[in-house]
This record gives C-alpha cells, sequence and structure tokens, in this order.
C-alpha cells in the first residue's frame, strides 16, 4: 500500500514522501497513530505541492542567511570590561555577552543568541574571534574587541 508520509518514521522516510509499506503496518500501525495518509491523486498532489512550498520556503531563508552573513561579516563589536588592577578582568565574556553586544550595535533582529559561540575562551583584553551561525549550511565570523573601562 501506498502512503505519504505526514511524520518521520525512522524505518521509513522523512515528512512528505510517499513510500510502500505492507498492508498491515499501513492500517494498522500508520494510517491510526496519524503518522501517514494514504496515497490517493488528491493527495499526491497536495503533497508534492507542499513539498515545492518548502523548498521554496528553505531557498528563501538561505538566501535571508547569505545577506545577514554579510553584514556580519563587517562588523567589529567593541565591548568594555571591568579589569582590576594588575590588568585582569573580572570573570569571563560569554557568547550571550557577545550576542547581546552585536545585536545592541547593529540593531541586526535576524540573529538567534544561541548561535553564536567564541572560538575561544575570552578572559583577558585583546580581539577575538566569533562565528555565528545563521543557517545549517552559513555561518560568519566577525571580530570582538574587548577593552577596559
Amino acid at each position: 500500500m501506498k502512503v505519504i508520509l505526514l511524520q518521520e518514521v525512522k524505518s521509513l522516510g522523512k515528512k512528505g514522501d510517499i513510500v510502500e509499506a505492507s498492508d498491515g503496518y499501513a492500517r494498522n500501525y500508520l494510517l491510526p497513530k496519524k503518522l501517514a495518509k494514504e496515497a490517493s491523486a488528491a493527495n499526491v498532489h497536495q503533497a508534492k505541492q507542499e513539498k515545492a512550498t518548502a523548498s521554496f520556503k528553505a531557498a528563501q531563508k538561505k538566501d535571508e542567511a547569505k545577506i545577514l552573513a554579510a553584514q556580519i561579516e563587517k562588523v567589529i563589536v567593541k565591548m568594555q570590561v571591568r579589569v582590576g588592577e594588575n590588568g585582569k578582568m573580572f570573570g569571563s565574556v560569554t557568547s550571550k555577552d557577545v550576542a547581546e553586544a552585536l545585536i545592541k550595535q547593529t540593531g541586526l533582529e535576524g540573529i538567534d543568541r544561541r548561535k553564536i559561540e567564541l572560538k575561544t575562551v575570552v578572559k583577558s583584553i585583546g580581539e577575538y574571534i566569533a562565528v555565528a551561525k545563521l543557517h545549517p549550511e552559513i555561518s560568519a565570523e566577525f571580530k570582538v574587541e574587548i577593552e577596559a573601562e
């Protein structure tokens, strides 16, 4: 029996795939649990349209990420931190601090704070490199300058 998967099923395929499943497996497991629907002509047509729409949206998000990456790579984030008498910082600068400074200084809203990572631990004054992962395939590197207050 041909079915269209509504969710990813480990042994069969991903959402939107049209697969061949045994009659008993489809009738007793996939259909009652709403993991799949029968592959009638109307359902197949609808699934193809949904897949085309999803691929268009994915391409659009990738293009937006490329544009955002180009903007971020030009940025130098400057941060001021408290420093003790001997020139050592109190604590360290985290990726969350860098993300907040980046958003505050640039005003770019399409950046997810959890997707920004520092390549090295920031425990002293100087220049560092941070990476913003904007898309599974696209990331942008930018400089972070740490200065004393």
